[in-house]
């Protein structure tokens, strides 16, 4: 591990930038932009790194709010990724304990990834402030990764060679507790569009003469429904018809379903997948209708290398939980007594070192973690018992709770970087037990080699939307020193 300078280093530059850090957080907060629309988001993170000295490299893969910034050279090559993007009709009042938009129907984050955005750019200012102070050798990447929300980025990068140079990756998520863990995390997901074409005719007139797209969506979604009693406990799958066409007397020529399919492993999701497009036949056949299938995107569960959790682990335990103020715990308190659930506060001790129980969400990162040694930082900066993507989950993220947990995170973030570009033998050890981690396994990407990035997710609803927005936007913008 590194020795007491370089780290008391890194933990004295985030604490000197931890209103940069807050005000980072929020201005990101209020952007609440949805994924592959995250513009001004990007644009201000891009911009605080290249006055850094960073290099930046953007449109990765094609996507205009993605982003490597790249600083030093040689080995080691470590790399922090993390995601920005915000959820739809999610608007909320940061510190208000009940729904309250911010604008009605808007986007909003509720889910942290404001505050995921502003621990990786805090934890690579400080980095680089340690390559220069002390003359770490190696290079540092920080990739901005847009849509995780809808798992898009990060297969799209892994497939067109972004991780193929890195020896090791960071990466940071929002949560209740401040620790982390190792092992397999998330589930695999398939994300795609279900397109079905017929003919269109008057719905009164002449009915018979159409060919019902929209009947097709249906069928294929009632065909799905009664495969769920056969499903296995660990499959899980959801949908949003996107497209059912313009108005009741046209009988729609095209309609759109649009699917998450999740399993344990890829292998198993994979069949899931082929089970929904057979159903999706049956449909096409039973209306004389044809129907395409878009892949918007594919990943690998998520998996954590132990050696890394021990790392980010040690860094933790020296850290220690914020302390929060007695507003903060009643702010908390007055949440759960509302939400109806146990009224703890905020943890007050770091969360032990332990194995993983794989959860059924999924997170974009995954394919990263298959192909380079991962380890994820979780900070506290959201209130135990609310619920993602629910506007309680949004009371806390522009709060000095999220505040708080954002600088914890950034310290360990880049504590636990310096550690490995000080010690190759960590660097060393990572690779090799993430090989025995991975074993036989065979990585072969989900995502279909020839597939486009989705460019247009989320881009009507932002327009819609930004203008009003924009309106809540912070003037002060964040000064790194």
């Amino acid at each position: 591990m590194a020795d007491h300078k370089e780290k008391k280093f890194v933990f004295d530059t985030v604490e000197r930038n931890s209103e940069s850090i807050a005000l980072l957080c929020d201005n990101i907060f209020y952007f609440a932009e949805l994924g592959m629309q995250e513009f001004e988001t990007s644009g201000l993170m891009m911009e605080l790194l290249q006055k850094a000295g960073f290099s930046i490299e953007r449109n990765l893969s094609g996507m205009p709010t993605g982003f490597v910034a790249t600083y030093g050279s040689g080995k080691p090559v470590v790399a922090l990724h993390t995601e920005f993007d915000a959820t739809p009709a999610c608007s909320q009042k940061a510190g208000v304990t009940e729904p309250t938009p911010i604008v009605d129907g808007a986007p909003g984050h509720t889910e942290g990834h404001n505050v995921n955005g502003a621990v990786m750019i805090g934890a690579a200012f400080a980095i680089k402030k340690a390559m220069d102070e002390f003359g770490l050798k190696g290079t540092l990447k920080v990739f901005g990764a847009p849509a995780e929300e809808q798992v898009v980025s990060r297969p799209y990068f892994v497939r067109d060679g972004y991780f193929k140079d890195v020896d090791v990756a960071l990466h940071d998520h929002i949560g209740v507790g401040f620790g982390t863990t190792y092992g397999l995390r998330q589930y695999a997901m398939i994300s795609a569009e279900f397109t079905f074409k017929g003919q269109s005719a008057h719905a009164a007139t002449a009915p018979w003469k159409a060919k019902d797209a929209l009947d097709a969506v249906v069928l294929m979604d009632l065909g799905w429904d009664k495969l769920r009693e056969h499903l296995e406990p660990t499959q899980r799958s959801h949908r949003v018809i996107t497209n059912g066409g313009d108005q009741p007397n046209v009988i729609p020529n095209k309609a759109t379903i649009w699917w998450f399919f999740r399993e344990a492993t890829a292998e198993k999701t994979r069949a899931l997948f082929d089970k929904a497009k057979r159903i999706a036949q049956g449909a096409a056949i039973m209306t004389d209708t044809t129907y395409s299938v878009n892949v918007l995107s594919a990943v690998w569960p998520t998996r954590a290398n132990r050696t890394l959790a021990e790392v980010i682990q040690a860094n933790v335990e020296q850290i220690g939980m914020p302390q929060w103020s007695e507003g903060e715990q009643g702010l908390v308190g007055e949440l759960q007594n509302k939400l109806n659930v146990n009224a703890t506060g905020m943890p007050t001790k770091i969360t032990p070192l332990k194995e993983c129980v794989q959860a059924v969400s999924a997170n974009d990162s995954g394919e990263v973690t298959w192909v380079v040694p991962t380890g994820l930082i979780t900070f506290p900066s959201n209130i135990p018992g609310v619920s993602y993507h629910h506007w309680s989950a949004g009371v806390s993220l522009a709060t000095s709770i999220a505040h708080k947990g954002a600088v914890a995170g950034a310290k360990a973030m880049a504590a636990s970087a310096v550690d490995l570009f000080i010690d190759p033998q960590l660097v060393a050890k990572a690779k090799e037990t993430f090989k025995e981690e991975i074993g036989d396994t065979v990585y072969e990407p989900l995502l279909p080699p020839d597939q486009k990035p989705p460019l247009e997710l989320n881009r009507d609803i932002m327009e819609r939307y930004r203008a009003v927005m924009r309106e809540h936007y912070l003037k002060d913008k964040p000064v790194f020193s």
